[in-house]
């Protein structure tokens, strides 16, 4: 369980946020989404409980106003305490509401004007407690170690419901506990997308479109930080990723790419020359076939000659050329007429 504590000026902006939905989100939208998640973005807030208060935002921060009244001191009147469940975590309503007086309790608002709120937008059940500082006897809640005393409330609500147990902020942990290692779900998240994008990336441009795919928002400058969905804002540092780290990896592909699509070029250029010179070969043997001129006589029968003392018996050529079968009857006949 997680739980927040803030303090306001303004009644009707607390109250009108715990009590409404979405302002950003349009009627269809919000079913459009519903369709999708299977969650209610429509009227999406169910009042638990309204303690000494009734009434719709108007009346209730009308109530609240005229009670703070009491203490003309006090700057900041609006109290607002959140409690979040951890996912797939359910409770029933009743249970909703018990959680929602220990909290009033534990602050001390138990007696002042609160709402209780329930909101099912999220997958994660959460309540929104709005209460009133400023008591009808005109004393103020103190506000005083706000964050530890909800720390320590959580803590015992997930022993009480048999939740999951989370560990206190750092701040207000003994010194044993405080060297246990600690598991931030968000950020094993994020480094497994950051993980998983890298494989496939090619380019900055390309890791940055495909997070933003995955539902964050990249902010970069002399660093690089990521904004998930929740609004929650992680440093790429924080999860083992800078941005020197990810242009690092994103440099090495790009790199091996490169060394690969040019070995492959010169495979091609290579096997493209080897098969040219063979064609050039084949074309100037064809040539030398059919125009042999005196000089090139003697350099043929010696190829001829050598292909043959290496070939021994068992080379016997298919073809002899007819200027050569001429020269030779000639030489024949002067060789008889000699004679």
């Amino acid at each position: 369980m997680i739980g927040h504590v803030s303090i306001g000026s303004s009644f009707y902006h607390c109250i009108s946020y715990c009590l409404e939905d979405k302002r950003e989100l349009s009627d269809e939208k919000k079913l459009a989404l519903a369709m999708q998640d299977n969650l209610q973005h429509k009227e999406r807030a169910e009042v638990l409980e309204y303690n000494k208060c009734f009434g719709n935002k108007y009346e209730l921060t009308q109530q609240f106003k005229d009670v703070r009244k009491l203490s003309s001191r006090v700057e900041k009147p609006m109290l607002h305490l959140t409690l979040r469940l951890a996912p797939e975590e359910i409770l029933t309503k009743e249970q909703l509401r018990e959680i929602g007086r220990e909290c009033a309790n534990e602050f001390g608002i138990a007696d002042n004007q609160y709402i209780c709120v329930l909101h099912k937008d999220t997958k994660e059940q959460h309540i929104h407690i709005a209460s009133n500082r400023v008591g009808f006897d005109g004393k103020v809640a103190n506000d005083s170690n706000s964050y530890k005393r909800m720390a320590e409330l959580c803590r015992r609500l997930e022993k009480k419901y048999g939740l999951q147990e989370v560990l206190s902020p750092r701040a207000f942990l003994s010194p044993k506990d405080r060297l246990l290692p600690r598991h931030d779900i968000r950020k094993e998240k994020l480094k497994e997308d950051i993980q998983q994008t890298l494989k496939y990336a090619s380019s900055y441009l390309a890791f940055e479109r495909h997070m933003w795919e995955l539902g964050y928002k990249v902010l970069k400058g002399r660093g690089i930080s990521f904004i998930d969905d929740k609004k929650v804002k992680i440093k790429g540092s924080e999860v083992g990723f800078s941005l020197m780290e990810i242009e690092k990896i994103l440099h090495q592909k790009q790199q091996y790419a490169m060394k690969n699509a040019g070995e492959d070029k010169n495979y091609d250029r290579d096997s493209q020359s080897i098969s040219n010179s063979f064609n050039t070969e084949k074309q100037n043997k064809g040539k030398q076939s059919y125009s042999l001129d005196r000089p090139g006589e003697t350099v043929v029968k010696e190829v001829l000659g050598a292909i043959g003392q290496l070939m021994g018996s068992e080379y016997e050529p298919h073809y002899i050329d007819p200027e050569l079968r001429r020269i030779s009857q000639k030489k024949k006949k002067k060789s008889a007429l000699r004679r």
